[in-house]
Formats: structure tokens, sequence, C-alpha cells
């Protein structure tokens, strides 16, 4: 019998977590979804501006209630971010009560909120009683504006509220380093459906491991077609002349604006370029990938895309 899914999404203002949460949860069949903002306005019916004042205010302006405020003089990150989680401090012990709750009762449950913090929520309780995914959403400066902006108006917060974004954005990037230092999965949501078939990519694990051959000068035909079904690329193995083992990397590929970098400093770095073609040519081409996809679908369109680009190296029973 499978554990309950408890699927956590964070993510700052403006990125889009809550469209994402809900296409999930729809795709997934599961009923409960919840957004931090409602357990934050139950906590406040408990807990007092008095007692909490910073609880009382927004997660993007909780730092107007920092006591020592001096401590942060030139420096209005660092005081942003620390506003901010004092502000998701008071939530966080109430959300972990949601997923005791769920978990007991053997519910699956998406919870979705910018209170979700790596570091600060316990996910460890659950890790024996439930298949917990947690995932920080992020977008780039730009498309992060044009949706804040859009969804202020959208929810008739314009005004003050657009005054904020600069504040949003530093949450925005306590959220990813936060990710980041406790291997939470950070997903720049570049539209919502290959952002969903990320997700479900790590969460449903349909895998394969494959052997390619390709050149160098072939790695980005390769990313594209993993990447356009939303699939992703683990572990890398190479087939070394003169070695009896295979050399094994370990990899996580499924992030189309790391890809894009990746092979950008490729073009723009000779040097490492040609160390990589070394590596390549020392194994005739030929190393194992783990792939991964949102389906078996998607998974086996992947492998036959790679096989009718000449990818793919057949074993001698297929």
């Amino acid at each position: 019998m499978r554990k309950p899914y408890v699927i956590l999404i964070g993510s700052a203002s403006g990125i889009g977590k809550s469209t994402i949460a809900s296409e999930l949860a729809k795709i997934l069949g599961i009923k409960h979804l919840l957004e931090t903002d409602f357990i934050r306005e139950i906590v406040r019916g408990i807990i007092g501006p008095e007692y909490a004042p910073a609880l009382h205010k927004s997660s993007f302006d909780a730092y107007v209630t920092i006591r020592d405020k001096d401590r942060y003089k030139g420096d209005p990150t660092s005081l942003i971010s620390a506003g901010f989680e004092e502000h998701a401090s008071f939530v966080i012990p109430a959300i972990e009560k949601v997923i005791q709750r769920a978990v007991a009762d053997f519910d699956d449950i998406v919870i979705e909120g910018v209170h979700l913090v790596p570091g600060l929520i316990n996910t460890e309780q659950f890790k024996n009683d439930a298949s917990l995914y947690f995932f920080v959403l992020t977008a780039d400066e730009e498309i992060h504006k044009e949706r804040f902006v859009k969804r202020a108006m959208k929810i008739k917060r314009g005004g003050k509220h657009l005054e904020y974004f600069k504040e949003n954005r530093t949450i925005n990037d306590v959220l990813v380093q936060q990710a980041t230092e406790h291997d939470v999965s950070v997903i720049n949501n570049l539209e919502i459906d290959n952002t969903v078939k990320r997700m479900l990519t790590e969460i449903r694990e349909i895998c394969n491991t494959v052997i390619l051959n390709n050149s160098v000068e072939e790695i980005s035909s390769v990313m594209e077609t993993i990447l356009d079904h939303g699939g992703k690329m683990e572990d890398i193995s190479y087939f070394l002349r003169g070695f009896r083992e295979p050399v094994r990397r370990k990899v996580d590929i499924a992030d189309p604006v790391e890809v894009e970098r990746f092979l950008n400093s490729l073009a723009n770095n000779p040097e490492r370029k040609s160390d990589l073609e070394r590596l390549y040519e020392l194994s005739d081409n030929m190393h194992s990938h783990k792939l991964c996809a949102p389906d078996d679908e998607s998974l086996k369109f992947i492998i036959e895309e790679l096989d009718e680009k000449g990818f793919v190296v057949k074993k001698d029973n297929d």
C-alpha cells in the first residue's frame, strides 16, 4: 500500500504557484488543495498583533515590525529576509499540524504558499509515513514582474501592493537559496504545462536506463528531445576504454534554463568544451543515462525520438 502524497509548492507572490498547484492536484486526483494564506488567517485569530506583529503583516512587508532594524542598516535585503522568515515562522507549526492530520487520515494533500520555507518546515518528521515532495518555483525577474502585476490587478490589489515587487523578489531569492541549501527541487516556471510535467516526473519516478551514442555537438539535440516531453536525465555512465567499470556521474538535468546556461558555457569556454570532448572520445561517444518522464507515454516518446535521431544504442537482445 502506497503512502499518502504530501506535495508542497512554495514561491514568492506572482510566480504562479496557485495555478500550478491546482493543475497538479487535478491530474493526480488529489481533492485536498490548501493555500497557506488560509492557515495564516486562522493563526492570526489565535495570536494577536501585540504578540506577533510580523504575523499580522504580509510576507513582503513584515520587516517593518522588526525591532532591531539598526542591525540591518545598509542591508535592506537582509532586513526583508528577516521579516519574511519571522512572518513565516508563526504559520509553519500550523502547516505541520495540517500535514500530520492528512497523513494520519491517509489523505493526499497539496499545500501551496509563500510560507513553505525550506529549512524552516520540518519535513523529516513525515518521511516514513508520507510520500513527500517539496518544490520551490521561480522565474527570471522580468517574467516575475509581469506576472506579479497581472496577479495584483486580477485580485484587485493594485496601488500599494504593486510597490512591493522588490520585496517579493527578495523573498523569491531567499526561497531559492534555502531550497538549494536543503536539497529541495527548484523549478523555473516558464510555462504551466512544462512545469507540471517536470513535477510529475519527480513524483511518479517513471524511468528507464538507455545507452546513447552522441557527440558533444549533439548534446543540445539530446536535451531538446528530453525536455520537450517534460523529462529529465539522471546519472551518466561513460564506458572508457581500458576500464572494466564505467565512470559514473550523478546529474539531475531537467531545467531548460540550466541546460541553456550549460550549452552557452560550452560555446563560450573552449577549454571546458575540449575537456568534455576528450572524455567523449575516450568513451567512443558511448554513455548510458537514466531517463525519467511524467508518464509512460512521454518516456516512450523520448526514447523513440532519440532513436529516430540515431542516438539510441540497441542491446543485443533488442
